[in-house]
This record gives structure tokens, sequence and C-alpha cells, in this order.
């Protein structure tokens, strides 16, 4: 009987032991992979030569410490607000202040944000607490975002973030996304809680509405 020949299966090129994987430059960005514009992420960039951010936990919750800490008193600022008037921390002296940072007008984060402090602003009212919003947006941008929104309540502009970098509000997403951390100051301006979470905007009413019930 002839004997079968099995053919052999092809060979495939394997890997030099010289090969090293291809590199890319530090400075370059990589596009994020949501092009949703209903993603509050929409139009970020990651940069590879980013720091990478301590780990949150499931919540969004950030555990980070601030340079501003409770029981102390904050930097004080000056800032402009919606109307192009100046608006001093020392203005808000002799009644409880919630004041937050959020990353920008008109995202979708921010603005259920702010329309969540606007629906409850009548409890905060009550609560003897002024309301105030700072973002890097200029004061026009912060007057067209009232308007819309029908925000009864002061919004500060800190452009070029240096008011951010004073009171060491951590950013998010490898440092691309300014963080959303809110603080609330008692009537002698020294700070009584600071909460941070990028995604769940609302959660930050919650929190300083029960604080203030307890000052």
């Amino acid at each position: 009987m002839a004997s079968l020949s099995v053919p052999k299966p092809p060979a495939f090129p394997s890997l030099l032991p010289t090969q090293t994987p291809k590199r890319y430059p530090s400075s370059q960005t990589l596009p994020i992979v949501s092009s949703s514009s209903h993603s509050p992420f929409y139009g970020l960039k990651f940069s590879t030569s980013s720091t990478l951010p301590i780990p949150s936990s499931s919540s969004g919750k950030m555990f980070i410490s601030a340079k501003v800490d409770k029981g102390k008193v904050p930097p004080a600022f000056t800032l402009k607000d919606q109307d192009g008037k100046t608006v001093s921390l020392s203005k808000f002296k002799g009644k409880p202040v919630v004041l937050y940072f959020y990353p920008a007008d008109e995202t979708p984060g921010c603005t259920k944000q702010a329309c969540a402090f606007r629906d409850s602003y009548e409890k905060f009212k009550k609560a003897g607490a002024q309301v105030v919003g700072i973002s890097g947006d200029d004061p026009s941008s912060h007057k067209a975002f009232a308007k819309k929104y029908k925000l009864p309540f002061t919004l500060l502009s800190d452009e070029g973030n240096k008011v951010r970098k004073e009171w060491g509000v951590p950013s998010d997403l490898f440092g691309t996304l300014p963080g959303r951390q809110t603080y609330v100051l008692d009537k002698n301006g020294v700070v009584k809680l600071i909460y941070n979470n990028q995604f769940q905007p609302e959660k930050h009413i919650d929190e300083t509405l029960k604080l203030l019930q307890s000052l």
C-alpha cells in the first residue's frame, strides 16, 4: 500500500528578538473613545504625558485630600460674577456659603448640577446660605448660562483657574477634566464640608443640605 504524504503547514514568520514595540511621542494626544455630544467628556483629549490620578471609588467620589481642609479658613479671592461685578469671598462672611467648583458651563453634568441647585434654592435660602458656582468660563459665558436656565445664584469666573489651584481642587480623568468639588463654609468662613463627586452632580445638593440643616 502506498504511503500518504501529509503536507507541512505553512511557516509563519516569528518576531525577531530584536524587535521592539513602536513608541509614540509623549506629547501625543489621543481622542476620547466617545464621540457623542451627550457625553460629559465630549471633545476632551487625553495626553500620554499626564500623571495618573488616585483611583476613585465605584460611586465616582474622589478620595483626595485638598489644600483646603475641614476646619480651616480657605484662601481669600476676588473674582467677577456673571454681570462683570467684582465679588470677594469676604462678602459672604456672617452667613453660611455653599461654594462649588464645576468643570464648565453648558456641559451635561454641570447643567444638571446647576439646575439641581436652582430647584433646591429655596431650601438653601431657608437655611440662610448663599450658593456660589465657580468655573474657568468668562463672565459672558456665565451670564448666558444663568439666563438660559434661570439660575438665581452667583456664578464666578475663575479665568486661568487660579483660585481652583490655590484651593487644591483635584482634577479627574488623567488631569484633563477640572474636578467637581463643593465646599460648605460656616458664618465665620470656616470649611465644614468638602465633597467631591464628578459623576453624580445631584449628590452635592443632598450632602450640603444635610450639613446646613445641622449647623
